[in-house]
Order: C-alpha cells, then structure tokens, then sequence
C-alpha cells in the first residue's frame, strides 16, 4: 500500500441524519457478503464503509492483513479507524485510494448501498476494478426499483416521493434492476459470480408457489436489494 499515513481530508455529510437513523444506517454488519467472500482474503476495501461494523465482521470470520474505507460522514469514519488500517473520508468520487493502493492489491472490495448515491458509479467500478487482485471479488448491493411495493404505489397512486431512507431516499442519483446491476458490476470486465435478492423469500414451499405465480419473477418483483458478486 502506498503512504498508508497520508491524511484524508474531511468533507461535511450531504444531509444530517437523527442519531438513531445514523445509527442504524451506519452501523450495520452485512452478513449476507459472507458466503460470497473470496478464498484468499489477504487486503480489502470497504467503500462506504460506515462505522467499519462489515469489517469489524470479516475481520472476526478471516485473517484479513490490510483493510481500508472511505466514507462519507466524518463522525462514523472515526469510529471506522478502529477497526480499519486507512479511512478515507469524504464523497468517494473524490477521494484519491486509488492513487494510494497498490493495482491488483486488493482480494476484497465492498460497495454496500453506496454506488446508487454516486453520479457515475461506472466510473467508481472502472476504478476499483484495477485495483482488484486476480480472483479478488467486488461485493456490491443496490436497491432494486422494481420492487412490487414500489410499482404498486406508483400505478395506483403515482407516488414517487423522495423519503428520507429506503428505495426512494432523497440521496439516492441511480437506480437499478437485477440486470442493470450485473451491468453495472461487470462493466469494467469482471466475471460474473452471483446476482441474488440480498434478503429472499425463506420459506420453500410459499416461494415455489408465489414463483409459479409471478412467472418466475419473484425474485425480480420482491428483491429490495440486489447482492451482485462478480470477481477478476
């Protein structure tokens, strides 16, 4: 890694949250990553790293040598340092880690319900991409606006109004379905590995129906989230 001691400079966050909603929103171990995680898990980057509670995570079930963040709001970006060997802090567009890591360093990067925030996240993918190690995974999740909720509200009452959390929050710039999502995660020519609903249906039997019935769309219909995995 290069001048791990460089200072980031801290930028304000874009909107103030309730400290419960912060809370929440940054503090939240993604479990659902751990099945997906690469064999070899030597140095990873966490993008929109919160607190560092998913590294905390991979750190507790992998021996992981080098962790790195960025991350948005100044006062979880602290706490993430205590877990994390490098946090950058502010809008990822405009922070330099890829200046600061080595190309084909990294076995694991993370973008967690971030890259929808971003004006151009093909552009981040194009350069996280490099910076991935052969066999190296990139993880990422994206709400999926084609949600049943969602289409439901919008057809019979038009409503598309921003919120303050969820598949319509106000910061979110870009929005995706299960195909766009592996676009987007293979656009710099990674190799597909999985594109999931992050939170399925669990019940076998209801699922089989409901699939039937939906014409094997259930998971494109009740997917809040994409879980796309795709490696170099």
């Amino acid at each position: 890694m290069r001048d791990p001691n460089r200072q980031a400079i801290p930028l304000q966050s874009h909107h103030a949250l309730n400290s419960a909603m912060t809370n929440r929103y940054f503090g939240t171990a993604r479990r659902e990553i751990l099945p997906f995680l690469p064999a070899r898990l030597g140095h990873m980057l966490d993008l929109g790293c919160g607190t560092g509670a998913t590294v905390a995570l991979v750190r507790k079930v992998r021996t992981v040598g080098w962790a790195g963040g960025v991350e948005l709001d100044p006062q979880s970006a602290r706490t993430a340092e205590a877990v994390c060997d490098r946090v950058w802090v502010g809008d990822a567009s405009s922070q330099p880690f890829d200046r600061e890591i080595d190309p084909s360093s990294l076995d694991l990067v993370l973008c967690l319900d971030v890259l929808e925030h971003l004006v151009d996240p093909w552009a981040m993918i194009r350069r996280l991409s490099p910076l991935l190690a052969p066999g190296g995974r990139l993880i990422l999740s994206v709400p999926n606006i084609r949600n049943w909720k969602f289409l439901w509200r919008l057809t019979t009452s038009g409503d598309f109004h921003y919120r303050d959390a969820g598949l319509l929050d106000r910061t979110h710039l870009r929005f995706f379905v299960r195909s766009t999502a592996i676009e987007l995660a293979t656009a710099a020519g990674l190799r597909l590995v999985s594109a999931a609903n992050a939170q399925p249906f669990v019940f076998p039997d209801a699922r089989f129906l409901l699939s039937k019935a939906s014409g094997g769309r259930l998971d494109e219909l009740t997917a809040k989230q994409w879980l796309v995995v795709a490696e170099r």
